[in-house]
């Protein structure tokens, strides 16, 4: 370690000890009651209005847009109340705790974006083999307004694309994040947090049961897949925010996984040029390794992140 990083590793660890010099008791307790109470009240939210309509009726999702929307603009108040509650006074202002701030906008919307998607590697290269249209066409489509337009009105788009990665990474990651860290430090956090969110998407069984789209059985695997891989991906966006103090990469790699879903490996096995495909999905899986911390590089995006300044034990997520 050179003078240069002795000097950023003492800064940071004065800074992180004048914010937290002393841990209230019980704060752990406090801080997982307040995440569980934060994750209840948003899937809540989304039974509060008494409908014999399918999830996906734009009716329902109307409805449930307003519900989320108005949770994720209360959610603020919880951390507030935490911070209040154990007497933690953290430097930073509490947006800027939320992954609301300006210093480092710029890296933080391209480049977890752009690590996303090197992951997906092997699933875009599919999906542009497989495209019938080519890539002027494609861009033409892009800037076309009336494609915009239409997916604006559709309810389910703007479910999947834009409210509930907005809601989610907010209330999930934003809010929940500033209260776990001084409580378990940041590497714990990001595989506590997600957990939070894994059993949030429970709440589709009972949907699926409702209206019985499948058995019993088929739907109870299905949802511990889903919890397993959104408990996944939940401490992957953690990583994001922690690493970048910002809530807008969270939720463009969240935008993006949506829309590309999980990788149709058996469709890749299928397909004529399966060895390219699948030597791309393997490419993409080692360059997301390699690039996972020289992308999210905490120098990027003003050291240190107003997450990390909330812990006295950074670790290698912090530094």
């Amino acid at each position: 370690m050179n003078d240069d990083d002795d000097l950023i590793a003492s800064f940071h660890s004065g800074q992180l000890h004048a914010n937290v010099a002393s841990v209230p008791d019980g704060l752990c307790w406090v801080s997982i009651l307040s995440c569980l109470l934060l994750a209840c009240s948003y899937v809540g939210s989304l039974y509060v209005w008494k409908s014999d309509l399918p999830r996906d009726h734009p009716a329902v999702i109307k409805r449930r847009f307003t519900s989320v929307l108005i949770v994720s603009a209360l959610s603020p108040v919880f951390v507030w109340a935490w911070k209040d509650f154990t007497g933690i006074q953290p430097g930073p202002s509490l947006l800027a705790l939320m992954g609301i701030r300006l210093e480092g906008l710029i890296p933080a919307i391209i480049l977890p974006l752009l690590l996303t998607m090197v992951l997906f590697l092997g699933p875009l290269i599919q999906l542009a083999m497989d495209c019938p249209w080519g890539f002027i066409d494609g861009m033409k489509v892009v800037a076309d307004p009336c494609f915009w337009s239409l997916c604006l009105s559709d309810m389910r788009w703007l479910r999947n694309q834009v409210v509930a990665p907005l809601t989610e990474e907010f209330v999930f990651r934003a809010c929940m994040l500033p209260m776990l860290v001084p409580c378990a430090g940041p590497s714990t956090a990001i595989f506590t947090c997600p957990l939070f969110f894994g059993v949030a998407h429970f709440h589709h069984v009972i949907e699926l049961l409702r209206f019985r789209q499948g058995t019993v059985s088929g739907i109870f695997l299905s949802a511990v897949f889903q919890f397993s891989y959104t408990a996944v991906f939940g401490a992957y966006t953690a990583f994001i925010f922690i690493r970048t103090g910002h809530l807008v990469g969270p939720v463009l790699c969240h935008s993006f996984c949506n829309y590309m879903g999980f990788p149709a490996l058996s469709t890749a096995l299928d397909h004529p040029h399966r060895l390219m495909i699948l030597s791309f999905y393997v490419l993409g899986v080692v360059l997301f390794f390699l690039l996972i911390f020289p992308m999210t590089d905490l120098l990027f995006y003003g050291f240190p992140t107003p997450v990390c300044t909330l812990t006295s034990t950074p670790g290698s997520i912090c530094s």
